[in-house]
């Protein structure tokens, strides 16, 4: 029987890992890692450019069937209405908002809004 091959692609604040595994038995066939730029803010292009050099690293995905993608959270990557991005993309770690973040605090109090849910249906 072939061996059917799978890819997981992590792409974190610091680096893009790309794991190869066999399907059948879970085990590592190949590895690759590159590093994201440090910072706060960031060019998308980088993020690509790490995972196609993880990609690479792990022997490429010619031979993979199925690739599942994992990544980095609060970053958000503004785009024109042609796709292309406009500016670096700020990430979860960014705390230049937050004197402007504890004005609205102040202003419109510390208590979290709340929404009335409605009925369970039986």
């Amino acid at each position: 029987m072939k061996q059917v091959l799978v890819a997981g692609v992590d792409t974190s604040t610091q680096s893009c890992k790309v794991r190869i595994t066999d399907a059948a038995t879970g085990a590592m066939v190949r590895f690759g890692q590159a590093p994201h730029p440090e910072g706060t803010s960031v060019d998308p292009e980088a993020w690509w450019q790490a995972f196609l050099q993880a990609a690479q690293q792990a022997g490429g995905l010619r031979d993979v069937a199925a690739i599942a993608v994992g990544g980095q959270q609060h970053g958000m990557v503004l785009l024109d209405a042609q796709g292309q991005v406009i500016r670096d993309a700020l990430l979860w770690n960014d705390t230049r908002s937050a004197p402007q973040a504890q004005t609205l605090i102040n202003q419109l109090g510390s208590t979290p809004a709340t929404l009335a849910m409605p009925a369970k249906r039986s």
